[in-house]
């Protein structure tokens, strides 16, 4: 489906759902309004004037509740002691009049905009009047007889108000439920409560003390807005303190951490671009043994001005990830549109005057920095911190004062890479030669399976990388496994597969271990998850498991059947096709299974006999 017809799509459900709310506004002015209006008194006239007036005042008091920062009034409360005291009626025209007033007021918006918040305002008064009445409310003076009616009322007007506003946004911007649930519910819970027992404080005001109360009762209104910004505004110079980095004046770690987090959820939900960039600034030790470490704060107090000058006004969050480190989390940008922004600002440094640049190799500031952009397959923060990370190292690598993007290097220098990461993994898997031949031999088909699924596949080249060292070094979490346990002839025991189990996770610290292998953690770590969410070591399901991944447990999984283990069976070749068929959509990604069997049995007919004679 293409972009246009997408938003073709939205726009008229999002114009389609305004219209209808709009036409309930309309149905229920037109029935709650009996033209009494015409023959009310001025004392009458008065009441309705300092209610509106009431509105008004309470709107201009907004505030702002920690950690949330949509604002808030408390104007509610008088449309709910409108409806306590004179009725429907009365509550309906006062919001008419209120936003006919914001419309004069604030002509720069849209007029369905006005229509649909007197719209969704109109149908919490006129629902929540009727919830009151039905559960025997009167009006009048607060009764404490009658106070479920209260209660009632004040739930429905709760529910149906977040309810009109969750729907528009949930359906104008694509919103998943759950951020809805957070955005309206959490931050207005607190609200609404107060507004409760305000509503109720004003209806005894107004209904004994007219309006005098109703002044008494916009006193304590305006004093409470007023505490409330204090506390925001408090909690807002607290937060900027612990999210700011005291030396340079960007973001913290923790500050990003958090952000990443965030914008990955958000890349992935709305399928976005987001690009990370890791800035190491080239030399930093020599400059602090040279000038000593106050000079060395005030570079990096330089350089995060110029990062901050530089990204003004877009949507790039800047910060000090940790001693020389920086870090660019840019949001719809594309790994393209990351470099020219990050190469433009290391030509900038190139070009800026410091004290005491003379002792460095370039004669001038500079950085190194790597970038790499998110991937679906991408399902912790920390694996596209790892991808910059391994292309700043190649920066490095290269002479420094150069930005690199993760996966960009051209054919002949991906295959030397790719030659000299096998055969140092392969160093590693030689442990197992002493201890567990099998698994050695295992790992040596597995990689084999994925080396020629690789061009099944059509991998692109870091894809084909990862994937067939994943597959090579899958297993190697099994080297911590006694070895009675790895070799055990008889079934094993509970407590023992729970003990095998766990090679994901120790196999996981192994890579983690070594910076350079850190992107093939999820082929360590999930190779045992399974489709239908049965797995371990976290019981993800469908595509929460990484494309390749799912891959390769089709492909370790036929190879470890038709292997002579000591704690199974062996099958055929044949009996292990039919396994993988009856497990396709619960074990196994149906798809990926469908071509994996599809080439075992007809595309590579030579190599399926080389694995044979193998095992």
């Amino acid at each position: 489906m293409s972009i246009i017809k997408k938003l073709q799509e939205r726009v008229s459900a999002t114009g389609l759902y305004v219209f209808l709310i709009c036409m309930a506004g309309l149905g229920i002015l037109l029935y709650t309004n009996h033209w009494s209006f015409m023959h009310y008194s001025p004392t009458e006239w008065v009441t309705i004037y300092s209610l509106l007036g009431a509105v008004l005042i309470l709107e201009h008091f907004t505030f702002q509740l920690p950690p949330a920062s949509n604002k808030q009034s408390m104007d509610s409360s008088v449309y709910l002691a409108c409806i306590f005291v004179h009725g429907t009626e009365i509550a309906i025209l006062i919001l008419l009049f209120n936003v006919l007033i914001a419309a004069i007021r604030y002509r720069e918006l849209s007029w369905w905009k006005h229509a649909a918040n007197f719209s969704i305002y109109a149908l919490s008064i006129f629902l929540s009047s009727a919830v009151f009445e039905l559960s025997g409310g009167t009006q009048g003076g607060l009764n404490d007889e009658h106070f479920t009616a209260y209660l009632l009322a004040l739930f429905c007007y709760f529910a149906v108000n977040t309810v009109t506003l969750g729907l528009y946004f949930y359906i104008a911007y694509k919103g998943s439920l759950n951020e809805l649930k957070k955005a309206f519910l959490a931050e207005s819970l607190l609200v609404y409560l107060c507004t409760l027992i305000l509503s109720l404080v004003l209806t005894t005001l107004i209904y004994h003390n007219g309006i005098l109360g109703l002044l008494l009762f916009l006193a304590l209104s305006m004093l409470l807005s007023h505490a409330f910004k204090q506390l925001f505004t408090m909690y807002r110079e607290i937060e900027e303190k612990a999210n700011m980095d005291r030396r340079t004046g960007l973001y913290n770690h923790s500050y990003f951490e958090n952000a990443l987090e965030t914008e990955l959820n958000i890349a992935k939900t709305q399928n976005t671009p987001l690009s990370l960039a890791l800035i190491d600034i080239d030399d930093f030790k020599k400059y602090n043994d040279h000038f000593g470490h106050l000079k060395g704060d005030q570079l990096l107090g330089f350089l995060g001005e110029i990062l901050k000058k530089e990204t003004s006004g877009t949507n790039i969050i800047v910060s000090r990830y940790g001693g020389e480190e920086f870090t660019l989390l840019m949001p719809d940008h594309t790994a393209e549109q990351a470099y020219e922004t990050v190469n433009a600002i290391r030509k900038r440094l190139n070009d800026s005057r410091y004290e005491g640049v003379e002792i460095f190799p370039h004669g001038c500031l500079s950085f190194s920095a790597g970038i790499a952009q998110s991937r679906i397959d991408i399902y912790d923060k920390s694996q596209l911190v790892d991808l910059a990370d391994k292309a700043l190292y190649y920066a490095k690598k290269q002479g420094k004062n150069i930005v690199h993007t993760h996966g960009s290097l051209n054919e002949l220098e991906r295959e030397v890479d790719l030659g000299q990461d096998i055969r140092d993994i392969e160093q590693q898997l030689n442990l197992f030669l002493y201890k567990d031949i099998n698994t050695f031999k295992h790992s040596k088909r597995v990689f084999r399976y994925a080396a020629d699924m690789s061009e099944v596949l059509q991998l692109g080249p870091e894809d084909k990388r990862r994937f067939i060292l994943g597959a090579l070094i899958h297993d190697i979490g099994k080297l911590e496994i006694p070895w009675n346990i790895l070799n055990k002839k008889e079934k094993l025991s509970c407590e023992e597969w729970t003990m095998v189990q766990a090679h994901v996770m120790w196999g996981k610290r192994i890579i983690e271990a070594n910076e350079r292998f850190v992107d093939l953690v999820p082929f360590v770590e999930l190779h045992h998850e399974r489709y239908d969410g049965g797995g371990y070591p976290f019981g993800f399901k469908g595509e929460q498991i990484p494309r390749l991944c799912r891959m390769l447990t089709i492909i370790d999984s036929f190879d470890a059947m038709t292997t002579e283990r000591p704690y199974q069976p062996t099958k055929t070749f044949d009996e292990a096709i039919e396994e993988l068929r009856a497990c396709s959509g619960s074990q196994f990604d149906p798809e990926l299974t469908a071509i994996f069997i599809h080439h075992v049995q007809h595309k590579q007919p030579a190599f399926m006999d080389s694995i044979e004679a193998d095992h």
